[in-house]
């Protein structure tokens, strides 16, 4: 591994770990040039995942993305960075567990949706709202019924 700093060739790993739930590794390295350390994580080299939008457009899968999206429907509510971090991973590894290279945002959203509607009502309705394109007042209310009806999530 080449040091970012001064570019030699030279380095030496000090400590290696399983990091990201042992998806990763995390390496403590030293370069035997300058002295200088840095850490490195390896993982394995997967497929991009490109996402079918509504248009037909195509997009690589961004989990930041996802995970901003995830906060603002979470805004205010007694929900953790670490637990929406959690959601995020479960929802990428479900789609990478699938042999598909190409999914669609639907899939997507449905699948971040039946999660937080277990988690958190005003978040499932809040995420809901803006993912269905609600278009008046009529269909917030019908989501909140049925979300009532069907036997929500903590916090609603």
């Amino acid at each position: 591994m080449r040091c970012p700093f001064c570019g030699t060739p030279d380095t030496r790993v000090l400590d290696s770990r399983a990091a990201e739930e042992g998806y990763s590794v995390r390496r403590r390295r030293e370069c035997g040039a300058c002295g200088r350390r840095f850490t490195t994580y390896e993982r394995v080299d997967e497929p991009p995942l490109v996402v079918v939008k509504k248009d037909g457009r195509r997009e690589a899968f961004n989990r930041h993305k996802l995970l901003a999206g995830l906060v603002k429907a979470c805004q205010k509510r007694p929900i953790s960075m670490s637990v929406l971090e959690s959601l995020v991973d479960e929802v990428e590894r479900s789609l990478r567990s699938t042999a598909e290279l190409e999914i669609h945002s639907h899939q997507i959203g449905e699948m971040v949706m039946e999660r937080l509607r277990a988690l958190d009502g005003v978040a499932y309705v809040r995420f809901a709202s803006v993912y269905r394109e609600f278009r008046d007042a009529r269909e917030f209310v019908q989501e909140v019924e049925r979300l009532t009806q069907g036997g929500a999530g903590e916090g609603t």
